[in-house]
């Protein structure tokens, strides 16, 4: 089947974070994680994801309150972190969104990701994503993780489903 006519079966997106919502740097004190950065662009192609009334959720190895926060900003409901075993965190979050394996694409950057790739309908990578996640991944963002990966994939998915012009108009009133 053609690329685009699995992103049209999209109901459902699940992203890692260090490596595709934050650009994998983490910043650590004495007193434990200070902060990562979130790219804007990615925060607004959740948003459009959610217009159009497809599913997000965060499914990640590592435990940080940084991600509860930022899922919290931007409506992510369906958090699952310290996840060593992603299969465990990614049948929990398709039970609870009610959707099928084949109807989710997935975005990871690196082996502990690999397990979901064979589970999903979409299996992503952000371009700068370890050369084994690139070679298994079937769509392949030209934008690094934290910097545009997850925007380009979220318009990837609406154009395939031809909403995207329909959710910029709803949340900003202007044509594309």
């Amino acid at each position: 089947m053609e690329i685009q006519e699995i992103a049209k079966q999209i109901k459902l997106v699940i992203l890692d974070v260090d490596g595709v919502l934050s650009d994998g740097c983490i910043n650590i004190s004495g007193d434990g994680e200070l902060f990562k950065s979130f790219f804007v662009r990615d925060g607004l192609g959740i948003k459009f994801l959610q217009d159009a009334g497809i599913a997000v959720a965060i499914c990640t190895g590592r435990t940080s309150d940084i991600v509860e926060e930022r899922a919290r900003e931007l409506g992510i409901k369906l958090v699952m972190q310290g996840e060593k075993d992603k299969r465990v965190g990614f049948t929990n979050i398709c039970i609870q969104a009610n959707v099928e394996p084949q109807n989710v694409a997935y975005m990871g950057d690196d082996i502990p990701d690999l397990c979901l790739f064979p589970l999903v309908g979409l299996a992503c990578a952000p371009c700068d994503a370890a050369p084994i996640a690139l070679s298994k991944a079937a769509w392949v963002s030209t934008y690094p993780g934290g910097r545009g990966a997850v925007r380009e994939l979220a318009e990837f998915i609406l154009n395939s489903q031809d909403k995207f012009a329909s959710v910029v108009q709803k949340r900003f009133g202007i044509e594309i």
